[in-house]
């Protein structure tokens, strides 16, 4: 068996530009989505559930994708038919969202927005593994961060630069301002050509070439955990139980309404072993869920890893709008200017973490050979926990960009080292839908986040949105003590 071939800055550039595009989608969204909610007339409390959305697509589109990707060949190849139809419809999205009328019609389409992005960016973690040799993947996905960095400046910095050259920053009582509604706009259009010139630039191994290759299955080391047979009906009822006992106790308590995701997500999970065992072992549901079953001890070992780092992010997302508007402008009202204006900061500051990630991702590579993968990441994080607890101790907002500096060397290692580590532990017949299961470990914190924040604000946190982002820098500093625990041997260091 052969090696795959070394490919070049340029290929490895080409191949990675379409993230350029669905960062700007991602990042539009992430820096706008709360605005957008609360000018809509949406309260503080109600805007984590109101995000559930984002997390929910990518829970059932991902793996959906990834398996259908694997299974996939045409003229076009494998991958890159689905980047073209995500971009397409995640293009539709940003057009509409900035223009819904009322907030239902909002939150509706930020569900369309993220599924969208989701059909192109599952593909693109999958794409990363089939074309470059273990040796290059740490630069192929350190190349997605770096492209990931440069849309979100872009993105999250334009309501900002709109604001400064004499566009609408502020608009009438349930009216989105001109600055969000043009930079969605702008957002469409890179997106789409993005993406397109990653789909004509770019060639794909087909099914046949990848299967000749030395890395096709991945080393004894990672080997997947043994066929167990399909789900036993003690484990099915026991889930189904465990959500029926937490609804309940929910229920008795009178406690917040959006614990019962937590709920949901535990039943739901019963149903999907239930619905698998009852199906032909090859029905795509089935097989997702016997992979999901069988996973390396490596990506297991992962999941911890992300759980923690996701909800951090979460709970930076939802929140930092209201905390920097809170703390460092002073205002808590989303139609007054100072809002606005802190607000817009936040767009800066996103910009400027993701503008760091993006240098982050040039030193990432470097300090993989001096430390390692799973040493590099483990520093990244407690750097990104570092920043956001920074947060609440800096008061002047200018120097909160001093904060973006840690916060973006963790996003930059999060956005590419753990799938370094996971793209060697899976054969390449399966690399899409392992990428795709693999986002779960994504989705389920930002439920958890989305479900249990509310509550932990008013309960805990004494109702300042500063202290949520103080929990999630304490939750990256967790993450990076679970990646001491992934398995150590040469193939994934």
């Amino acid at each position: 068996m052969k090696s795959k071939p070394q490919l070049s800055f340029w290929q490895i550039w080409n191949m990675c530009f379409g993230f350029l595009g669905i960062q700007f989608g991602f990042a539009l969204q992430n820096a706008n989505a709360s605005r957008i909610f609360e000018t809509l007339g949406a309260s503080m409390e109600a805007v984590p559930g109101l995000w559930i959305a984002a997390p929910l697509t990518g829970l059932l589109v991902q793996p959906v994708v990834g398996y259908l990707s694997d299974r996939t060949w045409t003229r076009w190849g494998r991958r890159r038919p689905f980047f073209m139809i995500g971009a397409v419809l995640t293009t539709l999205a940003l057009l509409v969202m900035p223009n819904s009328p009322t907030l239902w019609i909002a939150a509706g389409t930020l569900w369309v927005l993220d599924a969208s992005i989701n059909v192109s960016m599952e593909p693109f973690r999958a794409f990363v593994g089939d074309q470059l040799s273990p040796r290059q993947r740490p630069s192929g996905y350190a190349m997605q961060s770096f492209f990931i960095g440069v849309g979100a400046i872009v993105a999250s910095f334009l309501p900002y630069l709109l604001a400064h050259f004499g566009v609408a920053n502020t608009a009438a009582p349930g009216q989105v301002p001109d600055t969000v509604r043009y930079a969605f706009y702008f957002g469409a259009v890179v997106l789409l050509a993005a993406i397109t010139w990653t789909v004509v630039s770019t060639r794909e191994y087909s099914p046949a070439e990848l299967a000749s290759f030395d890395d096709a299955e991945p080393s004894a080391v990672h080997a997947a955990a043994p066929v167990i047979g399909p789900p036993q009906w003690s484990r099915i009822l026991g889930w189904l139980g465990l959500g029926a006992v937490v609804a309940a106790l929910i229920a008795w308590q009178q406690g917040d309404r959006m614990l019962y995701v937590l709920a949901g997500l535990c039943a739901a999970y019963g149903l999907l072993l239930g619905v698998a065992r009852l199906l032909p072992g090859t029905h795509m549901l089935a097989t997702i869920v016997g992979d999901l079953r069988t996973m390396p001890t490596t990506m297991r070992r992962l999941a911890w890893v992300q759980f923690f780092s996701w909800f951090a992010l979460f709970a930076m997302w939802i929140y930092t709008t209201a905390a920097v508007a809170g703390t460092h402008f002073g205002s808590t009202d989303p139609q007054s200017a100072a809002y606005n204006e802190g607000a817009n900061w936040v767009g800066v500051l996103f910009g400027a973490y993701n503008g760091f990630a993006a240098l982050a991702a040039l030193v990432i590579p470097l300090m993989v050979r001096a430390m390692g993968l799973r040493w590099s990441h483990l520093v990244n994080l407690w750097l990104g926990g570092l920043g956001l607890i920074s947060l609440m101790f800096i008061s002047d907002p200018k120097w909160l960009l001093l904060s973006m500096v840690g916060v973006g060397f963790a996003w930059a290692s999060i956005l590419s080292l753990p799938y370094a580590l996971l793209s060697d532990s899976v054969p390449s017949t399966k690399m899409g839908v392992y990428m795709g299961i693999f986002n779960f470990f994504i989705v389920i914190p930002q439920l958890v986040a989305a479900s249990a924040l509310g509550l932990a604000l008013r309960t805990w946190l004494g109702g300042v949105p500063m202290h949520v982002l103080v929990l999630g820098g304490c939750s990256l500093f967790v993450a990076g003590l679970c990646v001491l625990r992934v398995p150590s041997q040469p193939e994934v260091v």
